[in-house]
């Protein structure tokens, strides 16, 4: 006999990144709020190029003063950024129209990524970007494992409201508490 038949409605479909979800084990809200960061990242300043040193992991924020395709050796969008101080060339082996209309010229961006000093001056390849403007975090950003291709910035809304929502009180029975509680 069909579910409907019997009166019981069907469940709701899932989402794509509901599913990507369920796929990583975080259905419940305790599930999400168990789901701890790799690691964390530093987006709460912004640094100079001048001050700025070879290898380090710097987020900049600058003027693109110069966005081309070049073919040699392969097809990559070379986007050079002014931050005032000094100049960086961003360099893109992946890339799609949004991605150049955000790194047009004129426009004011925000990126981050590993710095690299060499004979012709600065280089990030594929920093992460986006428009510059807003305020800056005050905490570091968490970066979340995943193996079902969902966006961090997905990941952080979902944990962060799995957070608000689970229920974080005590789970050990009274008993047991106070047997703990005469050891320390």
């Amino acid at each position: 006999m069909p579910a409907q038949a019997e009166g019981k409605a069907a469940a709701p479909a899932l989402s794509a990144p509901q599913k990507a979800l369920h796929k990583l084990g975080l259905v419940r809200d305790i599930d999400l709020a168990l789901h701890l960061p790799l690691r964390y990242e530093d987006e709460t300043r912004i640094v100079t190029l001048r001050g700025a040193r070879d290898g380090q992991l710097a987020q900049i924020e600058g003027t693109v003063t110069n966005s081309e395709i070049t073919q040699r050796p392969r097809r990559q969008l070379l986007v050079t950024l002014d931050d005032g101080t000094d100049t960086c060339t961003l360099r893109f082996f992946t890339f799609y129209p949004a991605h150049q209309k955000t790194l047009a010229l004129g426009q004011r961006v925000r990126v981050r990524g590993e710095l690299r000093g060499g004979f012709l001056g600065w280089t990030m390849v594929h920093p992460a970007f986006h428009a510059a403007g807003g305020e800056l975090p005050d905490a570091l950003t968490p970066v979340y494992p995943t193996s079902a291709q969902l966006p961090q910035a997905y990941l952080r809304k979902v944990v962060a409201s799995g957070l608000r929502r689970a229920d974080l009180g005590e789970n050990l029975p009274p008993a047991l508490l106070g047997g703990l509680n005469a050891v320390v």
